[in-house]
């Protein structure tokens, strides 16, 4: 196959569609952040600790290997050599943190954690009643619909 301008530029296309590159990265030991930059100006920060792959590892990470840091795959991808691991820079931007699965148990893990802020919510809500009672919902069957569609349909004339 040979290369031509258009090729050259179809390419390109599919590369900006994959969205922006990363043009550095670094891990922050203070706030056990990992921060991204991206060509387009965007500066992410994320604690390590939320993403999937460093998640699972069976060993916490150290700060140095957590810091060895290079951006691999035309910019669209970190490897952390002393882990031998790879964090897609378009999912992070996207705040894909791991699997559906992953981000979904996290979620859950969110909804359940207590502060004072939410003790004294509920509290109030106590002295107002607490929670309302769910009231059933009516239904109708499809006959007593149609009987009722047909006797509010107007004459045609």
């Amino acid at each position: 196959m040979a290369v031509t301008t258009e090729s050259i530029a179809a390419a390109r296309k599919a590369g900006k569609a994959l969205g922006p590159r990363i043009v550095s990265a670094r891990y922050r030991r203070a706030g056990g952040k990992l921060e991204v930059e991206y060509e387009n100006g965007v500066m992410l920060a994320v604690p390590v600790a939320l993403i999937q792959e460093f998640a699972l590892l069976e060993t916490t990470p150290s700060t140095t290997d957590l810091s060895r840091i290079s951006i691999w795959g035309g910019g669209y991808d970190l490897h952390f050599s002393r882990l031998d691991m790879f964090v897609h820079g378009t999912a992070l931007l996207k705040g894909i943190l791991g699997t559906k699965a992953w981000m979904r148990e996290h979620a859950r893990s969110l909804g359940t954690t207590k502060s004072p802020a939410k003790a004294a919510a509920a509290r109030e809500n106590g002295k107002k009643g607490g929670r309302p009672r769910k009231q059933p919902v009516a239904t109708t069957s499809a006959k007593q619909r149609n009987v009722t569609a047909r006797a509010h349909a107007s004459p045609l004339r």
